[in-house]
């Protein structure tokens, strides 16, 4: 997949099938506009193309937000490649583009600049500038500059019945189930392994931390999880702690991943995490000998759902 930086920076000798939007989360009803972009495109005729945006236009457009992603960039990147997308354009979102008018934006970007052939796009996209233009205007601006309009109808994302937002929720609520139903793959997180304080080497349950770079990423609701992971092209299975340790007075979030029958330095590694399953809510224990007790009740817990996975 090549993949641009702005707008500008795109270029094809081919025309184009495209879709644009955030696509925050890559999640069933995004895949089921992408794949119809991929499909087109399998004669060769035609190239693939994804325009998204960052920062979230609503990071710009909508003071003090604090919405959380479901995927940092590189994630979106990985989901989108695997799709099969040929090129993504991630565009820097700012209050100068979205002033841009709906004619302006179908004329100097999609028409000039990626040379578009058909655009696959959901039946309630709005567009320009206050995302005034709907659907209507756009299959206008398909028949005025020679650009064909499909779009997913309601029927179709009825069937799906996703959203980010859904999405977004299951997770601050610790439904796992729900939220990896939607994305249709297990939600992930990605960050360097640094050291923490070490407590659970000494009870027996040594931990890899890992700290998350972009502040944006959404953290699902603190408890303790069931995750797998690749580790030298190996899969790793293991338990997962999300929260502030109140058993040890712990004052700062920690992401902490306790990998079963695995016991290997990983200080400064990339590590990615899949989210199969949630086991509890955060707990505080009145002495550190009952949270190793549960500690192993997580573990045989784990262990008997791994069990039934394979």
């Amino acid at each position: 997949m090549k993949i641009f930086k702005s707008i500008k920076d795109f270029s094809s000798d081919k025309k184009t099938i495209l879709t644009l939007g955030t696509f925050d989360g890559v999640h069933k009803g995004h895949q089921k506009i992408l794949k119809k972009i991929t499909q087109g495109t399998e004669n060769g005729k035609y190239e693939s193309l994804v325009l998204t945006f960052f920062p979230h236009p609503r990071m710009v457009l909508q003071e003090n937000s604090d919405i959380k992603l479901l995927n940092t960039i590189e994630e979106k990147i990985y989901l989108l490649e695997a799709i099969g997308i040929e090129n993504l354009v991630i565009h820097p979102f700012d209050e100068i583009f979205s002033q841009l008018t709906a004619e302006d934006f179908v004329r100097t970007v999609l028409v000039d600049q990626f040379n578009i052939h058909k655009i696959i796009i959901g039946h309630d996209h709005r567009f320009g500038k206050n995302r005034t233009a709907n659907i209507d205007d756009l299959i206008g601006f398909g028949e005025k500059y020679g650009f064909e309009v499909e779009q997913i109808s309601v029927q179709e994302i009825n069937d799906i019945s996703v959203s980010s937002t859904k999405v977004r929720k299951s997770l601050l609520e610790g439904d796992m189930a729900l939220a990896n139903k939607y994305l249709g793959y297990n939600y992930f997180l990605s960050g360097t392994v640094v050291k923490g304080k070490q407590l659970g080497r000494t009870i027996g349950f040594p931990t890899a931390n890992i700290k998350i770079e972009e502040d944006y990423k959404l953290i699902p609701h603190n408890g303790v999880y069931v995750v797998r992971s690749m580790i030298n092209k190996k899969t790793v299975f293991g338990m997962m702690n999300i929260g502030f340790n109140p058993t040890v007075s712990g004052e700062k979030l920690a992401i902490e991943i306790h990998f079963l029958d695995f016991d290997t330095n990983l200080y400064d590694q990339k590590l990615t995490v899949s989210i199969l399953k949630y086991l509890r809510s955060e707990q505080k224990f009145d002495s550190v000998d009952l949270l190793t007790q549960q500690l192993e009740k997580d573990k045989n817990t784990a262990l008997t759902y791994l069990n039934e996975l394979r």
